[in-house]
C-alpha cells in the first residue's frame, strides 16, 4: 500500500515515516517544499501524481500561543490546508487520516472525554483543528480522525526535553491546574497503524493514563533519578496567550500504553542516541 505523509520532516512525521516503511508501506514523503498543502492546484497535482491508496496528514500550524496572534495564517494552514487535502483525497479515492487535538474540547467535563462528545475549543489553535476536522467529515468517505494530546518527540522542541533543560534550576514551577493524557510520538505513529484495522471514524490516540504538567515533570526527573526543586503553580501564576482546557483527558480505547511506560521508552532511546 502507498502512503504520503504531509509534514513529514515535522516532530510526528520523522517518526511516523520509519514506522510506516517497518510495516511494508511504500512511503512519500512531502513537506512544505514538495507539498504546500494551501496551494489547491499544488496539492492536487502532487497527490494525483503520485496517487497514494492513503494520505496520512501531519501538516499542521501547532504553535498554540502564536495561534491567538496570527488567525489568518493559523487558519489557510489548518483549515484551508485540510480542506485541500480532504478535497485531493476524496478525488482519488485516497484513505485519509487526520491528526487532530484535545484542544478541541472547552475541559469543563469531568471524566474522560468521548470520541462523539461535543467540541467546544477555547483557543484558535483548537478552533481550526475542529474545522479541519469538519473539513475532513465533509469532504471525504473513508477518513480516520486521530485526536492526541501533549504530543512529545525525538525530532522537534518538546516538554520533556524542556524539563530536563531546567533541571538545575534553583527551583522549578509547573501548573498542576491542567490534565492530560502526555503522548510520544511513536505511541501516535503505532496507533495510527492500529486505526487503519478498525470501521472509519473519529478515535482518541493518547497515552492511557493521565496527569498534570507539574506530575509529568515529576515523572521525568524521577525516571531520570534527578532531584529537582519542583513546585506545583495554577494557570494564573503561569500566564500565556492562548486559554488551555483544564481537564482534557480523552478515552483512547486502549489504543496506546501507559504514559509513563511510553516516557520511559523514550528516556531510554535519548539515552541510547546520546551515546552513539
Amino acid at each position: 500500500m502507498k502512503v504520503l505523509v504531509t509534514g513529514a520532516n515535522g516532530m510526528l512525521g520523522q517518526d511516523l515515516c520509519p514506522i510506516l516503511e517497518d510495516a511494508g508501506f511504500e512511503v512519500v514523503e512531502t513537506d512544505v517544499d514538495t507539498l504546500d498543502i494551501t496551494n489547491e492546484l499544488m496539492v492536487h497535482r502532487v497527490i494525483s501524481e503520485e496517487s497514494p491508496d492513503l494520505i496520512i496528514h501531519c501538516a499542521a500550524y501547532t504553535n498554540v500561543d502564536k495561534a491567538e496572534e496570527d488567525l489568518k495564517t493559523t487558519t489557510l494552514i489548518n483549515v484551508t490546508g485540510t480542506e485541500n487535502i480532504a478535497k485531493a483525497a476524496a478525488k482519488n479515492d485516497a484513505v485519509m487520516v487526520y491528526i487532530s487535538t484535545d484542544y478541541v474540547f472547552d475541559g469543563t467535563k469531568d471524566s474522560p472525554y468521548l470520541p462523539d462528545d461535543k467540541p467546544n475549543p477555547l483557543n484558535n489553535y483548537g478552533l481550526t483543528k475542529l474545522q479541519g476536522e469538519l473539513a475532513v467529515q465533509k469532504y471525504c468517505d473513508k477518513f480516520y480522525i486521530a485526536r492526541t494530546s501533549w504530543l512529545y518527540g525525538h525530532h522537534g522542541k518538546n516538554f520533556v526535553e524542556t524539563m530536563l533543560s531546567l533541571a538545575d534550576k534553583p527551583e522549578l514551577k509547573v501548573v498542576d491546574d491542567q490534565i492530560g493524557c502526555p503522548t510520544w510520538t511513536v505511541e501516535l505513529s503505532n496507533g495510527i497503524l492500529k486505526l487503519l484495522e478498525k470501521p472509519y471514524g473519529i478515535y482518541q490516540v493518547c497515552g492511557s493514563g493521565s496527569t498534570s504538567w507539574y506530575g509529568f515533570a515529576r515523572e521525568i526527573f524521577k525516571q531520570q533519578g534527578l532531584n529537582v526543586n519542583l513546585k506545583p503553580c495554577t494557570t494564573e501564576e503561569f500566564p500565556r496567550p492562548a486559554k488551555r482546557p483544564a481537564f482534557s483527558i480523552m478515552e483512547n480505547g486502549k489504543i496506546c500504553r501507559s504514559w509513563e511506560a511510553a516516557l520511559s521508552d523514550y528516556l531510554a532511546l535519548r539515552l541510547e542516541e546520546a551515546e552513539v
